[in-house]
Order: structure tokens, then C-alpha cells, then sequence
């Protein structure tokens, strides 16, 4: 299972550019490495959704807060 997210303003990382991301069902094994981690709670948020999506976390970055609200909001509707 996965879920498409299109993000209001795109987003430039390592030269390409983001218009929307594909989130896949997370695994323990996600959580488990976003834990081992060394950081900020953010941060390991961070981490987790770049392994989802499978991009690099500075697609984060430069996201807005609105569009991050989205990837959020995405991640939490594979638990309802």
C-alpha cells in the first residue's frame, strides 16, 4: 500500500525536483532505524519519511510546513 502526496510548492534536492512523493506502508524496520538515529525527535521524523518516500531528507528541508502537514498527515492515515 501506498499514498500519493502533492505537495502545494516543489521542492529542489541534490538536483531534482519534487512536485509530489510516494509514501509505502511503513515497517517496524523503519522505525527501528529512524530510532537508531542520533538526533532531535524532528529529526528521526525526518529520516523516517525520506525512507518512506524513498528521497534524500533534504527533500524536508525546504518543504513547506503546509506540505510537510500533508506528508504528516499521510503517514498517521496508515494507522486509522
Amino acid at each position: 500500500m501506498s499514498v500519493e502526496i502533492t505537495l502545494s510548492e516543489a521542492v529542489t534536492a541534490k538536483g531534482v525536483v519534487y512536485e509530489a512523493l510516494t509514501m509505502r506502508e511503513p515497517r517496524v524496520r523503519d522505525s527501528l532505524n529512524a530510532d537508531k538515529f542520533k538526533g532531535s525527535d524532528g529529526e528521526k521524523e525526518v529520516r523516517m519519511f525520506a525512507s518512506l518516500c524513498e528521497v534524500p531528507p533534504e527533500v524536508f528541508y525546504d518543504m513547506t510546513l503546509p506540505d510537510f502537514k500533508k506528508v504528516q498527515d499521510a503517514f498517521s492515515g496508515f494507522f486509522s
